[in-house]
């Protein structure tokens, strides 16, 4: 399988495509899971895929396989598909021969295991009652994409991830606090385990929320509720459809001032050096002190080396490396303490809203604000308005951010947004 892809863009010119590329992806998990505070099972899963795209007579093909693949049945699908698509210019990246190399380190089954029951017993020697599960897991993945004008790139990368949710069963209530974190050389799972105590904590007690159109904080693991709406509107391609609001915006000032969101490939557990069309990734400033300086694109609309594959079997679309928000100035505490009332947003329930930044959502765990301090937490409790409004509305950003999925984002308090409950 070793030279599947030269053999596959081979068979894909000789049938007569004027252009051809090939994108392999291969990965190695390795997850260690636990139930009911015990661990209950270690295993190794290994996957590899490769997606053949070609253009014959402009018309483009685009085939996927799985495990063991005979080039020529892979090459024959590809020519099938294209036939029922219209022509269009091939658009693929030139380049040369390059190996990215490795980055991340893997660490053995058994540090795995440890590490996930040192932190289910640092949790339970606070909360005894509590019944924990986790995942642990080191993920080895390589990718390579080779096409007919020379490019080749190759780039290997190995994550650590860590889960844990814990879960506390009282008569006529149920409480869950979860947190996880990816990092490419260790993970610190005592802070995860301290930051699902203090958030048990400040749990213990239920109070009732308050209402009405109030300061709300988003804790670093909610705030993608606000940046994902961001991330929309900052697509090419939507800007080109004319259905980001932001379409028309570029140098005017479109969130508040203290808000600044760029991209950085090299940064954190989520850093790339080549996107899935094969341009080299950049840094990027989206907005810089609120003012709206740049989109992220894919080849089709204004390339970033912003192509990225949503599957093996997708088309190359705009989407992020990773976003990073600019820290305020301000820590938790003091970012409480500033509060006369307030609502926390913790962990919701369902998803968050869409490019027209409308939100609706239902708090799985919240808490409750009152002069500077958190005094429990709040059920049965909803949150809505609309992104765009809630950030031209920012009361504070947090000095202290964490990674959330590939945004890397401080605590964020807005006003403009009403609590109901």
């Amino acid at each position: 399988m070793e030279d599947l892809a030269e053999r596959l863009l081979a068979g894909a010119i000789a049938a007569g495509a004027e252009a051809a590329e090939v994108f392999q992806s291969s990965s190695l998990a390795r997850p260690v899971i636990f139930e009911g505070n015990r661990l209950k099972q270690a295993e190794t899963s290994q996957a590899e895929g490769v997606a053949l795209r070609l253009w014959r007579d402009g018309q483009p093909g685009l085939a996927v396989g799985y495990g063991p693949i005979d080039s020529q049945t892979l090459v024959q699908k590809a020519l099938a598909i294209s036939t029922l698509n219209a022509p269009e210019t091939p658009n693929l990246t030139a380049g040369e021969a390059k190996d990215f190399g490795a980055v991340g380190t893997a660490v053995e089954t058994q540090q795995l295991v440890d590490w996930g029951r040192e932190a289910i017993a640092q949790i339970r020697d606070r909360f005894p009652d509590v019944i924990c599960e986790a995942e642990l897991s080191c993920d080895l993945e390589e990718t390579r994409l080779i096409n007919s004008t020379g490019l080749d790139y190759r780039a290997q990368d190995t994550a650590l991830s860590g889960y844990i949710s814990a879960e506390l069963t009282r008569p006529d209530d149920f409480l869950s606090a979860g947190d996880g974190r990816v990092h490419r050389h260790a993970l610190d799972m005592s802070a995860i385990a301290g930051s699902i105590i203090q958030r048990l904590g400040w749990a213990n007690r239920t109070v009732a929320p308050v209402t009405g159109q109030v300061p709300v904080i988003f804790t670093p693991g909610a705030a993608w509720l606000l940046w994902d709406t961001l991330r929309a509107a900052l697509n090419a391609k939507r800007v080109a459809e004319g259905t980001s609001p932001w379409s028309q915006r570029q140098g005017d000032r479109v969130i508040a001032e203290a808000i600044s969101l760029r991209q950085d490939p090299t940064a954190g557990p989520y850093s790339c050096p080549f996107d899935d069309e094969g341009v080299l990734t950049q840094p990027l400033m989206f907005v810089k002190a609120g003012v709206l300086e740049n989109w992220y694109g894919d080849l089709a609309h204004k390339t970033t080396g912003n192509g990225i594959r949503p599957s093996l079997g997708s088309y190359p679309t705009p989407g992020l490396i990773n976003l990073l928000v600019a820290p305020g100035h301000l820590d938790w505490q003091s970012l409480v303490a500033a509060q006369q009332e307030a609502v926390i947003v913790d962990q919701v329930l369902g998803e968050g809203g869409d490019i027209t930044g409308d939100l609706s959502i239902s708090l799985e765990l919240g808490y409750r604000v009152t002069q500077g301090e958190i005094v429990g937490r709040v059920k049965d409790t909803m949150v809505s308005g609309n992104a765009y409004s809630a950030l031209n509305h920012l009361i504070g950003l947090g000095s202290e951010a964490e990674w959330s999925g590939s945004t890397y984002t401080p605590a964020v308090v807005v006003d403009g947004l009403s609590v109901t409950g």
